[in-house]
């Protein structure tokens, strides 16, 4: 290649890298899935098609379907630090063996400490280990 050409290739090529610059992948697997709704990696409830999902926007704003319950939350995230709390949860008619086991993944939420992501899994951990899984749909 002569001279010219070379500077000409490598002036074509650090623009086109400068162009591309601002523009990133959706989400990379490192970075927390904010925007994406996520379903708890369990088996529905006998008598139930539920599975419960969380939503959190931008902001840590979450909107949760639990087994029966529904409700709100802020999840705050650094790093790989997670804190969850609890908002408003709607007491709809649930039986009480979903009631009990909205309380108790609350309560697993709220225990979390950390959270890392796998692919389209979310793992939150403290108490206890809760997946969920990216619906990428």
């Amino acid at each position: 290649m002569r001279p010219t050409s070379l500077l000409t290739f490598a002036a074509f090529a650090a623009s086109l890298l400068a162009g591309s610059a601002g523009v990133a992948p959706a989400q990379p697997a490192s970075e927390f899935p904010f925007e994406l709704e996520m379903t708890l990696d369990a088996p529905p409830k006998p008598g139930s098609k539920r599975i419960p999902s969380i939503e959190i926007d931008d902001k840590g704003e979450a909107r949760l379907e639990l087994w029966c319950k529904g409700g709100s939350g802020q999840f705050s995230v650094a790093g790989n630090t997670v804190i969850f709390v609890p908002g408003t949860i709607d007491n709809r008619a649930c039986p009480p063996d979903r009631a009990q086991a909205d309380d108790a993944l609350l309560a697993a939420l709220s225990a979390a400490t950390t959270w890392s992501r796998q692919g389209d899994t979310v793992t939150f951990t403290g108490g206890e280990t809760l997946r969920f899984r990216l619906n990428t749909n």
